[in-house]
């Protein structure tokens, strides 16, 4: 237990102890009771969910060829895309919202605030109906652009706010250092605040781009040949909607595992540096104090020989 801890939270004692695991074992119980209830209903002959027959399709090749790898593949590159371009837009948004123009913070602040309160959804269905009417955007491109339109406005606004508080959540001397060695106030941003910024909020930043990776379920609903509406073709043909939606989760799990796993790395990398050497004792330069000092001695001896 780290000093911290210590003095922040008192280590509890034997009572408390047992009263904790007699706590967890209770929960464990009820979680095991529950889950013991619901695979007895779904496996009730009725209902016909977790037999054999309704597993079998995902061992043939055909299901995964002609539903869940198209499905997944459309998922990745509506989240893909959006990911680039949300990144790219968030963190211009967040820098207009901290440049010293007013015009520019005004125009990027009423974006951000009116996209971030419009449902991803809702702003597929603009989206859509937009590129149908105005930008006449052929049939089978049409449903990619409303997903990743929908996706980049919403969380490109949620990203730049990230960005700002990011800036704001630094030491104010890092603002002043910056000025002291003769930069302006956009280098400043630019180049001492803003790569510090993305670091320590890139954990909040990857959590939202797991959740861009998520909704771009929400494009079934513009007919965007995804995982999930795959998925729901599937559970139609086959008529096992449990093991289908079991897959599906399990899929969505290990696409977010895989890439919180790669948050986490590119995270270290950042912070500790691309090869994370340490300077050696012979790496380590002359003590400023003692040239210093050795300088005055020197500038003392020359007044002394005058």
């Amino acid at each position: 237990m780290s000093a911290e801890t210590d003095v922040l939270f008192d280590a509890p004692g034997p009572k408390a102890l047992v009263r904790h695991r007699i706590i967890a074992v209770l929960g464990v119980l009820l979680l095991l009771t529950l889950l013991f209830f619901v695979i007895k209903g779904l496996a009730n002959p009725a209902n016909d969910q977790l037999t054999a027959d309704k597993w079998s399709p995902f061992i043939q090749w055909s299901t995964w060829q002609n539903y869940l790898i198209p499905g997944l593949i459309g998922t990745l590159t509506a989240a893909a895309i959006s990911v680039v371009l949300a990144i790219i837009a968030g963190i211009l948004l967040g820098l207009g919202r901290l440049s010293d123009l007013t015009a520019v913070r005004a125009v990027c602040g009423v974006f951000v605030e009116f996209f971030r309160a419009i449902p991803v959804l809702m702003m597929m269905f603009f989206a859509y109906f937009f590129g149908i009417f105005v930008l006449k955007i052929p049939g089978d491109v049409l449903p990619l652009f409303a997903a990743v339109v929908g996706l980049t406005f919403y969380n490109s606004c949620v990203i730049a706010e990230l960005v700002r508080s990011g800036v704001h959540s630094l030491p104010r001397g890092q603002r002043e250092a910056g000025y002291a060695i003769g930069l302006t106030s956009n280098q400043t941003l630019t180049a001492v605040l803003l790569p510090q910024a993305i670091t320590s909020m890139l954990p909040s930043i990857v959590s939202q781009l797991v959740v861009i990776l998520k909704d771009s379920a929400l494009a079934y609903a513009v007919t965007y040949l995804e995982l999930l509406r795959q998925g729901t073709n599937l559970a139609v043909y086959r008529g096992n909607l449990i093991p289908t939606l079991i897959v599906l989760a399990v899929i969505y799990i290990i696409i977010n595992w895989a890439l919180t796993r790669l948050a986490r790395a590119l995270e270290g990398r950042m912070r500790h540096g691309k090869r994370g050497i340490r300077p050696g004792p012979t790496d380590v330069g002359p003590d400023p104090a003692l040239a210093v000092q050795e300088e005055d001695e020197k500038q003392a001896a020359a007044s002394s020989d005058r």
